[in-house]
């Protein structure tokens, strides 16, 4: 019988629900359940409320959803560092989650899924993907991490991030294994976690454009889910600048659109400015890498060899600028440095197809499942003995 798998409770950039496809085409019985419809509207297998439901509703189903993980699946894997169980507080919530009334009901409930569904023999997995494990306050933060909160104006704080330290606790309890999207992460979580590529685009579905060269005008984009975090004011003075010296370029700041209506911006596009303050590529970039657009992104590549394989961080295809140099290297490439473009935009293209195929990293997960419910059978067998 094939491995049932639960990639829930919420589907954040789409890598669950590109996860749990992958899995499906390995032979995985695998499913992404989004208690709640986000605001991006990636397709998902099934969300159980939208914007207008109740929060009694969605309570209700949120509990008949803990009862099918009890009763059909064998790996519930949750992702952006949340179980089953209402978030204690916004800042762990992420994008559209319905707050419940009565935050004594979340705070007492949160998490509690855990070990039930640990006495029940499920392999329990969790994806960090960003913020729900970064912190920029507190005891286990590193420095550059307390320069960017420090310029954040109170986006991190000291209630939040001992939430995020609780979560992580928990789930280094509770949990089987423990992955992250995003090098930075590993400082913050146990270090059994493993790092693991995104698993949201398909290379197969996204056809390059034929462009061998800069147009006269190149269509510059720039996409932030938070104006703060992806560090977008940066971008906006270096492409201020840029106009006023007469660099031709048709900037376009993609904000608050569905991801179907985006992906025709992304389309359109010949250059990426992705996130310039938290040291990594986001799961646009890897979008648009599979697009063959060339990226421009900060990466701290001194965290990166830390926690991420060797060979990927030394072909990373992406263009580095720190925000103090940005408006530098965007003018570069757009003038002396046009000539390249056509041999970033074919390494972006294969670096996705290398590092971030779907169907190869569901494999290495495929491998993780088994590993541990194998794990849970021999624990067994050994408290019988």
């Amino acid at each position: 019988m094939a491995l049932r798998v639960l990639h829930t409770p919420t589907n954040v950039g789409n890598h669950p629900q590109g996860l749990a496809r992958a899995e499906r085409e390995i032979g995985l019985d695998s499913r992404c359940v989004e208690i709640e419809r986000g605001w991006f509207d990636y397709e998902v297998d099934e969300a159980l409320a939208g914007p207008g439901t109740g929060a009694f509703t969605l309570e209700a189903r949120r509990w008949r959803l803990l009862r099918r993980a009890l009763r059909e699946y064998d790996v519930v894997h949750f992702n952006f560092g949340r179980s089953l169980m209402p978030p204690a507080a916004p800042s762990l919530a992420g994008a559209g989650v319905v707050h419940v009334p009565g935050r004594l009901y979340a705070r007492l409930l949160w998490m509690r899924d855990l070990p039930l569904l640990r006495r029940a023999g499920k392999a329990i997995a969790v994806t960090f993907q960003g913020d729900d494990a970064r912190q920029g306050v507190g005891p286990v933060v590193p420095e550059r991490h307390r320069r960017l909160a420090a310029g954040l104006d109170g986006y991190y704080t000291a209630r939040g991030d001992a939430l995020k330290r609780r979560a992580i606790e928990r789930f280094e309890r509770h949990a089987d294994r423990i992955f992250f999207l995003n090098p930075d992460l590993g400082e913050f979580l146990p270090g059994r976690a493993q790092f693991v590529p995104y698993a949201h685009a398909r290379p197969a579905e996204r056809t390059p454009g034929a462009v061998d060269e800069l147009p006269e005008v190149p269509v510059v984009v720039h996409a932030p889910s938070h104006r703060g975090i992806k560090g977008t004011h940066h971008v906006l003075e270096a492409v201020a600048r840029l106009h006023a010296e007469g660099v031709a370029l048709d900037f376009r700041l993609v904000e608050g659109l569905p991801h179907a209506d985006a992906r025709k911006e992304y389309e359109r596009a010949h250059l990426l400015v992705d996130q310039l303050l938290v040291g990594w590529y986001g799961g646009l970039a890897v979008e648009l890498m599979a697009l063959g657009k060339p990226v421009v992104c900060f990466v701290d590549r001194e965290t990166a060899e830390r926690h991420a394989p060797p060979e990927l961080v030394r072909e990373l295809p992406i263009v580095h600028a720190a925000p103090r140099d940005l408006h530098a290297v965007l003018r570069e490439l757009l003038t002396t440095r046009r000539g390249e473009y056509a041999e970033i935009a074919r390494r972006s293209r294969a670096f996705v197809e290398r590092w971030h195929d779907p169907v190869t990293i569901a494999r290495q997960l495929r491998a993780e499942y088994e590993a541990a419910l194998a794990e849970r059978a021999g624990q067994r067998r050994s408290s019988r003995a």
